[in-house]
C-alpha cells in the first residue's frame, strides 16, 4: 500500500509564499510538491498556489506526519481537522503548556498517515480501506485543491486522519498495513497507573492475540508512550481483521476509550 514512508508537513500558504520559497524553507522538492497537490492544469495554473490554500509537504525522514500552526490557528480547530481531541493533541505535544496558546509556525505532530493516490483510487474505497467515513476523509483535506468527493489524482498525497479516542492513539501498525507476530505496537496513552490493553481478532471471529496488557511510560493525568512486539496466540484465519487497544473500567470492567484499528495479515 502506497503510505508516504518520510516525515510529511501539512502547511497553510501565507501571503508571498511561492512552491520555491516553500520547498526551500520545509524541504521536499518543487516537482513533488506540485504533483502531490495537484499544482497543475486542470486543477489550477502551473506552480499557481493561493493564501489559506493546504499543503502537503513530503520530506525524507521518520513516517510521522505534522501540522504547522498556522494564522490564528487553535488547537481545537486543528483537533478538528484530524478528527481528535485537544486533549491527546496536548498529550502527544508536550511542548504545549496551555491548549489556549499555541503559535504561527510551530510544528506539531498529528494522529494522521499520508496516502500516495494510485490509479483507480476512489476516496469511497479508501475511507473503507481506512476504517474512517467519506466525511472524515475530506474535512482531513479541506482547503485543498485536486480533490473532490468524484474526482482524485494518480500522485496525489492524501491526509487521512488515524482512529483515536480521547485518551489512546496508535502510530504503529497503520490502518489497512499486513501485520506479523514481533512488530511493534505503538502510540501513547493516557490510563489509570499506565496500563492498557489490547487483542487482535480476525474477520472469522478468531481471536489471534488475547487480551494482554500495555504498560505506558506515565499514568494519568498524563500521556505515557508504549512500544512493545506484537505477540499472536493463534494463527489468523482470514486475511484481514482488527486490532482492538483500549482500557477497562474498574467500577464495572467494560471496555472504555477503545481504538480499532483495521489490520491485514
Amino acid at each position: 500500500m502506497p503510505i508516504v514512508d518520510g516525515t510529511s508537513f501539512v502547511y497553510t500558504v501565507k501571503q508571498g509564499d511561492t512552491v520555491y520559497s516553500i520547498a526551500s524553507r520545509i524541504g521536499g522538492t518543487v516537482p513533488l510538491l506540485v504533483e502531490a497537490n495537484a499544482i497543475y492544469p486542470p486543477v489550477t495554473d502551473p506552480y499557481l498556489i493561493f493564501p489559506g490554500e493546504v499543503l502537503v509537504i513530503s520530506t525524507p525522514g521518520n513516517r510521522q506526519v505534522n501540522h504547522i500552526v498556522s494564522t490564528d490557528e487553535s488547537l481545537n480547530r486543528i483537533a478538528q481537522r484530524y478528527s481528535t481531541y485537544v486533549d491527546l493533541l496536548q498529550g502527544v505535544n508536550t511542548q504545549i503548556v496551555n491548549p489556549n496558546v499555541i503559535y504561527q509556525n510551530q510544528v506539531l505532530r498529528v494522529p494522521a498517515l499520508v496516502y500516495l493516490v494510485e490509479q483507480g483510487d476512489t476516496l469511497n474505497k479508501l475511507a473503507k480501506r481506512f476504517g474512517i467515513s467519506l466525511s472524515t476523509l475530506l474535512n482531513a483535506n479541506r482547503q485543498r485543491l485536486g480533490i473532490s468527493p468524484d474526482v482524485i489524482y494518480p500522485g496525489y498525497q492524501l491526509i487521512i486522519p488515524l482512529p483515536t479516542s480521547k485518551n489512546i492513539v496508535v502510530f504503529q501498525p497503520l490502518p489497512g498495513t499486513v501485520i506479523r507476530a514481533g512488530q511493534q505496537l505503538s502510540g501513547f496513552a493516557r490510563a489509570f497507573e499506565g496500563v492498557i490493553l489490547y487483542r487482535i481478532v480476525d474477520d472469522n471471529g478468531q481471536v489471534v492475540t488475547q487480551e494482554a496488557p500495555i504498560q505506558t511510560t506515565a499514568g494519568a493525568p498524563a500521556y505515557g508512550s508504549f512500544s512493545i512486539p506484537i505477540t499472536f496466540n493463534q494463527q489468523p484465519t482470514a486475511r484481514s481483521g482488527e486490532l482492538w487497544i483500549y482500557t477497562r473500567s474498574p467500577r464495572d470492567g467494560r471496555i472504555e476509550d477503545l481504538v480499532q484499528v483495521l489490520v491485514r495479515f
